[in-house]
């Protein structure tokens, strides 16, 4: 898919979406993790171990091809989108946590995502076709990590237009998410019946097991329901932006961003119907308790 879509489009679209993370972002968010850990080391081990180590046997399992499970891979590896935080607010998640869970693994992607994509291109034995090399992870992530600091400065400069522009920004950010998705799928339209049937599958159960494990662990740990809430959007909501970034800039595959562009397209509905199914299982629960009755 060599177009202006990809060479200039892709960029800057992935840079208007850190940007608008940027502006949701100011200094306290890194400083959270300090009164919080529990929360954000439970949530980042679901992401960066558990998520992952599952992504692999599922795409061992259902015999994904090559480029296809690298492709699911490289989508594992990605840090949660923008649009977790929006998922977070609906339905009585922490959005504090959220956004300091999407900033600091937005560091740690620097190192995660490379490693893990490396190491599936060489389990299938590729690293002579493609491979994720150090130069390209620095390209990569100063689209990332710039836009976000030019956010933040814009934050602590400009409080009152960082704030107006958050709604117009996030909802920019998921029209370009639609727009990519519907690019990639519109440029290898001679093959997308096959690819969905060939991944759709496996996209679709990756989300949704992203999405309980983000809760469920956290809450078998012991963290705060809406902690538990705010872990299970930004698990299961990704940067597919990013990991479509990679896919075709980077490793110069659009069949490996794929995955990533039809993972988008559950993503969106999985959250919206897992939130409304735990703000009915919640509202149920809170119906249920006994409640205390006045003495005297």
């Amino acid at each position: 898919m060599d177009s202006a879509l990809t060479t200039v489009g892709l960029p800057i679209a992935l840079g208007i979406i850190m940007l608008g993370l940027g502006l949701s972002l100011v200094p306290d968010d890194f400083r959270r993790v300090a009164r919080h850990p529990k929360a954000v080391a439970v949530a980042l081990a679901c992401q960066l171990v558990l998520l992952p180590l599952f992504c692999f046997g599922l795409v061992k399992v259902l015999d994904l091809s090559p480029l296809l499970a690298i492709g699911m891979l490289l989508l594992a590896a990605s840090p949660g989108g923008t649009s977790a935080n929006l998922y977070s607010h609906l339905f009585r998640g922490d959005v504090a946590l959220n956004v300091t869970l999407t900033a600091i693994n937005s560091i740690v992607a620097i190192v995660t995502l490379p490693v893990i994509t490396n190491l599936a291109i060489s389990h299938y034995g590729l690293e002579d076709e493609v491979s994720l090399q150090f130069t390209k992870v620095v390209e990569v992530f100063a689209v990332v990590l710039v836009p976000v600091a030019i956010g933040m400065l814009i934050r602590q400069r400009a409080a009152a237009f960082a704030a107006r522009m958050d709604k117009p920004v996030r909802i920019g950010s998921a029209v370009i998410l639609g727009v990519l998705v519907l690019g990639i799928l519109l440029d290898q339209r001679e093959d997308v019946g096959d690819y969905i049937a060939d991944v759709g599958l496996a996209a679709a159960l990756f989300c949704a097991v992203s999405l309980v494990v983000g809760y469920v662990v956290p809450r078998a740990a012991g963290i705060r329901e809406s902690e538990a809430i705010a872990s299970s959007m930004e698990i299961g909501v990704h940067n597919g932006t990013l990991a479509i970034f990679v896919a075709v800039e980077v490793l110069d595959s659009t069949r490996m961003s794929v995955p990533a562009a039809v993972y988008s397209v559950f993503m969106f509905i999985f959250a919206a119907l897992w939130g409304l199914l735990l703000t009915r299982y919640l509202a149920r629960r809170d119906t249920a308790s006994p409640r205390s009755t006045p003495v005297g």
